[in-house]
């Protein structure tokens, strides 16, 4: 599969004005906080918003894709791109932003996205209390320890992949879910994007064709 392209922070933080930043974080990821002007649309929740993200793209918005370390986000442009949608990457992650030192925002109301561990935090207590138990729990019948292993195995295959499908699991989650109510109003802020680039375009064309006539 081909890598996509991608910016690195200080790319991203020159263009930021001219991007549209889609961050496929879990919501409670999200609320702990985000680049400038960033869209939350979690990863598992990504097909939902195609129509959406592909109006915006038709007309004129660059799409940044972000997650807090650069993997997720690396699946959603894949996502993206196969559905013809062009999208960009940011390397390192909403992690690799706040490690140097730019601004993140946070949500104007705790109360309504409460933020949570990070996904990867997440995966890490999932994997080491399942490598536990098995261990323990192998001392009094040993076929436990095949639960350590496969959790070993699995650990490995999402190394080589670059995936994780514990992290997908745990998407899943009460607390990792958007609500329908935000994930509509992430859309219809998508939505009047396009319509904003649409119009502007239209300007744009109707200035050149006026500059043509009088030339």
């Amino acid at each position: 599969m081909t890598a996509p392209a991608a910016l690195d922070t200080d790319q991203a933080r020159t263009r930021l004005p001219q991007l549209t930043v889609v961050d496929v974080r879990t919501p409670g990821e999200y609320a702990s906080g985000y680049l400038p002007g960033a869209l939350n649309i979690p990863l598992d929740s990504l097909r939902r918003a195609l129509p959406a993200l592909k109006e915006a793209a038709e007309h004129g918005s660059e799409l940044l894709v972000v997650c807090a370390s650069g993997a997720r986000s690396e699946s959603a442009c894949s996502v993206l791109v196969d559905s013809g949608i062009p999208a960009m990457t940011l390397t390192g992650g909403t992690q690799g932003w706040r490690d140097q030192g730019h601004e993140l925002h946070h949500p104007a109301t705790t109360t309504e996205a409460r933020a949570t561990w990070s996904m990867e935090r997440q995966v890490r207590l999932t994997a080491g209390g399942l490598v536990l138990a098995g261990l323990v729990l192998g001392r009094v019948r040993p076929a436990w320890r095949l639960l350590a292993a496969g959790v070993a195995g699995g650990l490995v295959f999402s190394a080589v992949s670059n995936t994780c499908g514990m992290a997908h699991v745990l998407g899943r989650l009460p607390h990792n879910r958007p609500r329908p109510a935000d994930l509509d109003a992430t859309l219809a802020t998508l939505t009047a994007l396009a319509q904003r680039s649409r119009e502007r375009a239209a300007t744009r064309d109707s200035d050149e064709q006026a500059d043509a006539l009088s030339a």
